[in-house]
C-alpha cells in the first residue's frame, strides 16, 4: 500500500483524441475502445506489459499511463518504440474504419506523483495535462496531416531527447510554451513521428522567455 504522504517517481504517457467533443455517445464508446485498444497495443509490441505500469487514468477522451521506474522501459524506449509504434497503429485503424477517424494529442513527462485513495495527483500531472491540452499542441496536430503530435517536457528533452540517443533526433523536436497562469510559463517541445522536421510553431512563441516546467 502506497502511503498518501510519500510521491512516488513516474514517467507519465498521455493521450487525448482529437475533436472528441464533436462525437455522440454511440461514436464515443467506439472511440474509447479504439484508444485503449491501441494503447495497449503500442505498449505490447514494446513489451511493456500491465506490470509496468499503474492501471491507466481515464480522461473521457483521454488516458494517462503512469510507467514505473524500472530499467527495461526507460524514457528512449517510450520515444524509440512506442510513440512510432502508436503513430502506425492510429493509421491503420483508420484505414480500416475509415468512420471512425483517431488522431492523437500525446504527451511524455515525468516526476512525482502523489496517491490518495481516490486516483492519482500532483504538480507532476497537471504539467502533463497543461502540455497535452495546450491550445499550442492542438493547433500542431490541425495543421498537419499525421496522426499524431508529442508534446514532451522539458525535462524530457534536457534529460533524454538532447542527447541523441538512437533513434531520437533533437533536431526533430520543436520548441513551445504555454501558459500555466497569468505569470508563468511552462516550456515544452513537440515531435511528430516521421523523419520530417515539424515547422508548425516556427516562431510563435520565440520572444517569450525560457521557462522550465
Amino acid at each position: 500500500m502506497i502511503s498518501k504522504e510519500q510521491p512516488c517517481y513516474r514517467n507519465v504517457f498521455g493521450v487525448d483524441v482529437e475533436s472528441s467533443t464533436k462525437l455522440n455517445n454511440s461514436a464515443k464508446a467506439r472511440m474509447r475502445n479504439a484508444m485503449y485498444d491501441l494503447v495497449t497495443t503500442a505498449f505490447a509490441r514494446s513489451d511493456i506489459t500491465p506490470d509496468d505500469h499503474d492501471p491507466f487514468l481515464d480522461r473521457g477522451d483521454g488516458l494517462f499511463a503512469l510507467l514505473r521506474p524500472i530499467d527495461r522501459v526507460p524514457k528512449t524506449l517510450l520515444l524509440q518504440s512506442v510513440v512510432p509504434t502508436l503513430a502506425r497503429l492510429i493509421d491503420e485503424h483508420n484505414a480500416c474504419h475509415p468512420a471512425d477517424r483517431l488522431r492523437f494529442r500525446a504527451v511524455l513527462h515525468a516526476g512525482e506523483v502523489h496517491y490518495d485513495t481516490r486516483a492519482p495527483f500532483g504538480e507532476t500531472l497537471d504539467i502533463a495535462s497543461r502540455l497535452l491540452d495546450s491550445p499550442v499542441t492542438k493547433r500542431a496536430l490541425r495543421s498537419i496531416t499525421a496522426p499524431l503530435v508529442l508534446a514532451v517536457s522539458e525535462d524530457i528533452y534536457q534529460s533524454t531527447v538532447r542527447h541523441n540517443y538512437d533513434g531520437i533526433d533533437p533536431l526533430n523536436f520543436t520548441t513551445f510554451m504555454t501558459k500555466r497562469n497569468s505569470t508563468t510559463w511552462d516550456s515544452g517541445w513537440l515531435y511528430v513521428p516521421t523523419h520530417a522536421r515539424p515547422a508548425f510553431i516556427e516562431g510563435d512563441f520565440a520572444s517569450q522567455p525560457s521557462v522550465t516546467s
